[in-house]
């Protein structure tokens, strides 16, 4: 993308994601604009990769709004359940939303593999920044952690109670949005999943 976006269309319709995107985009002066308050349709996630299916949320969004159109496909991947819920992460809390139940599933299903089984997890973020000409670049971050049972703290949203990363001794369900991805201004790794890939894609499309 030749030109530094200054206005960009969210393609989520997640309040959670929205208020997250915003407020990394924030510092750099980017007005931010969601496809849900723009009316756009959600495309099928048909995608077999996080970084598939944010580059299909972007390129949609942008060919609807005509506008450069940024999305991020993410998701909790636990090792015990062979990476599930992955991909399919929203998918697992239903029409609903309803991530306490898909939390639940979570913790019967690894439970159910044994009293030794893996609690390790991780969280991967795809961001995709795509623009009305076709041009499409998309980034990705990851944070290991551990499983946490039952869940712990009512901030964030998602998955976000049940997560804890290493070297924390909370949850992201605990920890404030700037704690969990503010981005460290001597420019060093930020912490969550999402802030990670989010710095990627801005030293790549917002640094100029």
């Amino acid at each position: 993308m030749s030109a530094r976006p200054t206005r960009i269309v969210i393609a989520t319709h997640n309040p959670g994601k929205l208020r997250e995107m915003r407020e990394l985009l924030a510092p750099y002066g980017v007005e931010a604009v969601s496809a849900g308050e723009l009316g756009l349709a959600e495309p099928d996630e048909t995608g077999a990769s996080f970084v598939e299916n944010a580059v299909i949320k972007a390129e949609a969004a942008a060919r609807a709004s005509g506008l450069p159109a940024m999305a991020d496909d993410s998701g909790l991947c636990v090792e015990a359940l062979g990476d599930a819920p992955g991909i399919y992460s929203a998918r697992w809390a239903g029409e609903a939303k309803d991530f306490a139940a898909a939390m639940s599933r979570i913790e019967r299903e690894v439970l159910a593999s044994g009293a030794d089984a893996s609690r390790r997890a991780h969280f991967v973020s795809a961001i995709a920044l795509a623009s009305p000409d076709g041009e499409t670049q998309a980034f990705e971050g990851k944070v290991f952690g551990d499983l946490v049972f039952p869940p712990r703290g009512a901030l964030g949203f998602g998955y976000d109670p049940i997560f804890k990363p290493d070297g924390h001794d909370r949850t992201f369900g605990e920890m404030a949005s700037e704690e969990k991805h503010g981005i460290p201004a001597d420019g060093s790794q930020a912490l969550s999943h999402r802030a990670r890939a989010f710095q990627l894609f801005a030293r790549a499309c917002l640094a100029r």
